[in-house]
This record gives C-alpha cells, sequence and structure tokens, in this order.
C-alpha cells in the first residue's frame, strides 16, 4: 500500500507527531486563527481526521494580532515518568521591526484528547519549542531570536532544564547550534534518544522554498553535536546546495524545484511505529502550476525514513528528496483516501468542528445554531479589515479546484450592513459575495467587494436585487480563478468570471515588513458585518465545499 502526500491538505503547518498505543496523533499551528492548534488523529499514518484544538477557551486572545502572528509550532510530547502528555507552543504577539515577540507556554492533560489544563508560561526567549522528558527531567529545546545587527540570524538554538511544575529555569540556558550546514535559519528544534545517542533535528532554510530537515547528534545532551556527514539537509524538496548563513530571507524563490510537485518541505517531527519502522511528518507546499504562489498554505507530508548502520537517520531511499507517494507501515490496510468535502446542513446544536474564526473567539452571542434551528445565525461584527472581531466562519481550502456553496437570508436596514461568502486570507487580503441595503429602495441587493494589499474594490457594475430569499451563492474556485454565480428560487446565473484570485497566497499577500508575504493559508467563509448599531445578523442555510478534481 501508498501513502499520497499531502497527508492533511490546507492549512496544517509545523506538525508535530506523538503515537499513543496504535493511534497517531499530530498538532499543527493555526496562526491568527481560532480556535487554537489543530489536533488530529489517524490509525493508519495516511488518513487523519480533525478531532478538536488546544486552546477553546480563553487561554489565548489574538485580537489585534499582527498575520501571520498567533500560535506558532505547538509540540505534541509524552511524559513516562508522570504519565502526563505535554502540549507546548510559542504565541507571537509581535513581528514588527525584525523584534518578533513570543511568550512559550505549556499544558498537560492525562490524555492526548485532553482536557488540558491551563496553559504555564515558561519563556519569552523565541518561538518553535519542543520538549524533552528523561527520567523525570524536562528539557526545553528552542529558537533564541537574535536581534542584535551583525549577529546570525535568526539566532541559536538553545536547550535548558526546566521544573514545568513551577515553570521555571533550572540552570541556564546552553546555545547548541546555529545549524548544521551552510543553509542557516535554524529553527524548529526537536529532541530525541535512539541508543547511545541524542539527536537533535532542526528545521533549516527558511520557511520557502530553500526549506529543509538537518540533523546532528551527541552522546551528551547538552552537546557538541556533530552533523550528518553529508554535509546537508536529510530531507528537503530542493536538493541542491545552498549557503545562505546569515541570510534572514525566507523566500528563497531560486530554489524551486521544477521537477517536483511538492515545495518547501521542513519542519519535522519523527515517529516510530509499533512494527520499529520510523516515519517523519513536515510541511510542504504546492504552488499553482506556473506560478510561484501557493494559495493552500503549508500542508502536512509524511515520508518514510531508517537508520543506517552508522547510525544516522535519513529517507528510506537513500535519498534526503521529499516524495509525493511512499509506503504505507507494514500490516496497516490505508483505505481510499478521507474526503476533506464538506456539506453542513446546520441540522443539530452543534456545528462543523473545522471552522474556524480569524482573531476572535466563536461565542454564541454572535455565532450560533440555536435562535433559527437548522441555520448558522451570525450577527453582524468588525470590518474585515479589523484584527479585532471580524464576525467569520471559516474553513481550510483544500483542494486547488473545488465548488463552495450556501444560502443566506439577511434583512439589512443601513449600507454598513452586509452578508455573504468569500475567500480569506487575512485582514488585508479577501474577497466578498454580500448582500448590502439601498437606500433608495431600501431593499437588499447582491454586490462584490474585494481587498489585496489593504485596498478595497467595490464593483459598483455589480447590483442585483433581492427579490425573494434565501439567496443561494456560489463560489467555484479553479486553479486561483474565481467564478461566481447566484440564484434566487430561478437557476444559476452568473455574478462575475474568471476572477483572478490567485494573489491569496502566501507569496500573493502584503506580509509584515521584511517578510515574505504570508505563510498560513487560503480559508472559504461565510460571515457578516454590521458597522452601524450590532443588532443585524444573517441566517446561513448551509455550508457546502466539494472538490472538483484530485490533485497529486
Amino acid at each position: 500500500m501508498m501513502i499520497q502526500n499531502p497527508v492533511i491538505p490546507g492549512m496544517a503547518p509545523d506538525p508535530s507527531i506523538l503515537r499513543v498505543g496504535a493511534t497517531y496523533y499530530l498538532a499543527t499551528s493555526t496562526f491568527h486563527w481560532t480556535p487554537g492548534i489543530q489536533l488530529f488523529r489517524s490509525e493508519d499514518l495516511a488518513n487523519w481526521e480533525l478531532q478538536g484544538f488546544g486552546l477553546t477557551k480563553e487561554e489565548a486572545d489574538l485580537r489585534g494580532t499582527n498575520t501571520p502572528a498567533g500560535i506558532w509550532a505547538p509540540q505534541l510530547s509524552y511524559d513516562e515518568s508522570s504519565g502526563r502528555f505535554w502540549l507546548i507552543y510559542s504565541q507571537m504577539v509581535n513581528m514588527s521591526g525584525r523584534e518578533f515577540n513570543a511568550n512559550t507556554y505549556a499544558m498537560w492533560a492525562e490524555s492526548v484528547e485532553g482536557p488540558w489544563s491551563e496553559p504555564q508560561f515558561l519563556t519569552a526567549i523565541g518561538f518553535d519549542p519542543s520538549l524533552y522528558h528523561e527520567a523525570g527531567r524536562h528539557y526545553l529545546a528552542i529558537l533564541e531570536w537574535e536581534t542584535r545587527t551583525d549577529y546570525q540570524a535568526p539566532g541559536h538554538i538553545v536547550i535548558a532544564e526546566f521544573d514545568l511544575e513551577k515553570g521555571c529555569i533550572i540552570g541556564d540556558w546552553r546555545r547548541i547550534t546555529h545549524g548544521f550546514t551552510t543553509r542557516g535559519n535554524a529553527e524548529a528544534p526537536q529532541l530525541y534518544k535512539r541508543e547511545d545517542y541524542y539527536y537533535l533535528i532542526i528545521a533549516a532554510g527558511g520557511t520557502g522554498y530553500g526549506h529543509g530537515v538537518e540533523i546532528g547528534r551527541s552522546r551528551e545532551l547538552f552537546g557538541p553535536y556533530e552533523p550528518h556527514p553529508s554535509g546537508e539537509p536529510i530531507l528537503t524538496s530542493s536538493p541542491r546546495h545552498l549557503f545562505s548563513l546569515g541570510n534572514p530571507d525566507a523566500g528563497h524563490f531560486e530554489m524551486y524545484n521544477p521537477h517536483s510537485s511538492m515545495q518547501k518541505a521542513g519542519h519535522g517531527s519523527l515517529v516510530e511505529t509499533p512494527a520499529g519502522e520510523w516515519y517523519m511528518v513536515h510541511l510542504m507546499s504546492r504552488p499553482l502550476p506556473g506560478k510561484l504562489l501557493n494559495p493552500l498554505g503549508r500542508e502536512t507530508a509524511l515520508q518514510q525514513m531508517c537508520w543506517t548502520k552508522a547510525g544516522w537517520l535519513e529517507l528510506a531511499d537513500g535519498t534526503n528528496l521529499a516524495k509525493m507517494t511512499i509506503p504505507a507501515p507494514v500490516g496497516i490496510a490505508t483505505g481510499a483516501k478521507i474526503n476533506h468535502d464538506i456539506a453542513e446542513e446546520f441540522a443539530g446544536n452543534h456545528y462543523f468542528t473545522g471552522f474556524m474564526t480569524p482573531y476572535r473567539r466563536q461565542t454564541p452571542d454572535w455565532v450560533n445554531t440555536q435562535e433559527k434551528p437548522g441555520h448558522l445565525r451570525i450577527y453582524g461584527g468588525d470590518s474585515f479589515f479589523s484584527r479585532n472581531e471580524p464576525a467569520i466562519m471559516g474553513t481550510r481550502a483544500t483542494a486547488f479546484h473545488y465548488t463552495f456553496e450556501t444560502a443566506v437570508r439577511f434583512k439589512p436596514d443601513h449600507y454598513s450592513e452586509r452578508a455573504g461568502m468569500g475567500l480569506y486570507y487575512d485582514c488585508n487580503n479577501w474577497l466578498f459575495v454580500h448582500l448590502a441595503f439601498c437606500e433608495e429602495t431600501a431593499t437588499p441587493y447582491l454586490t462584490l467587494t474585494q481587498a489585496c494589499h489593504g485596498c478595497r474594490t467595490e464593483y459598483v457594475d455589480i447590483r442585483i436585487p433581492v427579490t425573494d430569499e434565501p439567496v443561494e451563492l456560489k463560489l467555484e474556485y479553479r486553479w486561483g480563478t474565481a467564478f461566481i454565480s447566484y440564484r434566487q428560487d430561478t437557476d444559476w446565473l452568473p455574478l462575475r468570471e474568471m476572477l483572478d484570485v490567485s494573489y491569496l497566497s502566501d507569496e500573493g499577500v502584503n506580509g509584515e515588513p521584511g517578510e515574505i508575504g504570508g505563510f498560513t493559508g487560503l480559508f472559504n467563509f461565510v460571515g457578516a458585518i454590521d458597522a452601524h448599531q450590532r443588532d443585524s445578523y444573517a441566517d446561513f442555510d448551509y455550508y457546502r465545499v466539494t472538490s472538483q478534481t484530485q490533485e497529486n
């Protein structure tokens, strides 16, 4: 049996994997989206289902967050001495001036499925943390972010012992390495112990096209660590040599690999199967054909690994090039690849688990299925340019060709009240197909508004009177192009065709100064705006996303 990558399509970056018995769990970053920390589970490593989130209450306030700041690089671990599972993560609160400010927290639970304890603050030294447990002692590895001029960016990988009960450091931070190859940009350290060696796995080369996974080993936890004898990453999608020491550029577009549909492979995490096989999960991206734009963001992939006779980790085929198709674990039959389509009719008291919201928490005072059973009611919030309280319910885009449909009922009485559906990357970049209020006729009409790099475009040539409810809306996304149509108890009619939305991608948006765009991903959404009295609401009859093709 073979496994096809990505195993988790759409925004699922920085994966951390943990096996409990025969079940695998995986945590990924969520950035400015809430709830924070996606938690997936799998029985075969090929098919992953979203089981929930790690931050479901008021653990992290993301309102006002720079994007793509927020929740970065969670890690799952297990401490045998206490029988506790640990979830550690960083909350990036500032990216301006490249003085990244991140607070790192840890939570524990008796079961990897929770409930989790309240977060315990550990450090603000950097980001991408991981915990290593040994004989009742706990060690934290993390990137120490460098802010000084003329020092190698982004900084050292450091390790310290921690008292997790008290949340305090024991001794001092020990600087371990700037990286094990010439790619630089060392981050995301993970510690493992095998036989007589400690192994330190790190991400390198930036999160763009030069990304990779490096490894070093030592007989002592605090080093010194010797690098892999190849002098190159053990996993990457761009295997040619790169020298970028001291260069903080995360793009490295020159490292694009034209011979692979997988790009940006890096940021790995290891797991051993019950049969003793080794696999690595890592992030990856798939650009639009003929472009260096990645609308689906950074996805989760899987590679089969092995240990050499000399005690080094490498890909099972002996290369360092990440593959789109790999062998499944021995004795595990993988079925048809999981269907990521969504068909939510809002028939019960709970809506689809995968709904996420930028910046603010989902609370019943603005989104619920109780006030009008069989519908999702959304009360209007801030403009979608806001980083505080936009009323958006979104789901990750997981394919390059899909159809997104909904039906909306909305009775605005002011031009600042709007409701509908669309595509969303962040507060500066989105597409909104919506109902609005016409003062001349005192009736709703259907129109289109777009944001690109923070600039707003209102399609004043599109003004479709609304004569019947609900208004059904359909958006077909085809490889970076949107085709929009609507229906009012009639056949589907075109609203706008061949609209270029390829800029809604990691490289197409405007990131923080010094950054290469963003690194989150495209979302579909339904939502409402009320910059009037905050008393208007929209009712959505259904929410459907149907993939039209299967990508390799």
